[in-house]
């Protein structure tokens, strides 16, 4: 959706004033995300990807090992209580602060109230880069996706294990 990706480019991060959203690379919480969902559903008017989930592979990684890589790296990193794609969202910078990340919202598989799907949408954000190293497992929809996703990082130093993960897809 390019004008969600050209307004996230505009947001600023207000924990860490001069970047803006656009300049991080996203992470939801959950594998099951709404922006997966829209994506499923396929009829967004604004959607021009429309090939389905199952090439989407979702990646995951220790949230305390990506935040310790960042520290040490003199890396920003934040996250937003909702979707950090909205003029309304929070941001937050602190581990302390997790708390207030609405975790029953976030672990929810119905969204329909908006205080939850707002909750759901929230994001850590790692500026400019991620670091490959930190991947520990990639979901992937089927068999098939497994051996195309064990296929392309075969020849990597890192290959972090590929699994297939059926429920973190609709």
């Amino acid at each position: 959706m390019s004008a969600i990706k050209a307004r996230r480019l505009t947001l600023p991060v207000s924990c860490h004033p001069g970047t803006f959203v656009g300049e991080y690379v996203p992470f939801y919480f959950c594998p099951r995300s709404i922006k997966l969902y829209v994506i499923h559903c396929a009829n967004h008017v604004e959607l021009t990807y429309r090939d389905g989930q199952e090439p989407i592979v979702p990646l995951e990684a220790s949230l305390n090992q990506a935040i310790g890589w960042a520290d040490g790296d003199g890396r920003s990193w934040a996250f937003s209580l909702s979707n950090a794609g909205a003029f309304y969202a929070q941001f937050r910078s602190q581990v302390g602060q997790l708390n207030e990340v609405n975790w029953p919202a976030v672990a929810a598989s119905d969204f329909r109230l908006a205080d939850v799907k707002e909750g759901k949408q929230a994001e850590f954000l790692m500026h400019e880069r991620f670091l490959w190293q930190l991947v520990d497992r990639i979901g992937v929809i089927s068999r098939g996706m497994a051996q195309q996703v064990t296929s392309a990082v075969r020849g990597a130093a890192h290959r972090p294990r590929v699994e297939i993960r059926r429920d973190w897809y609709f």
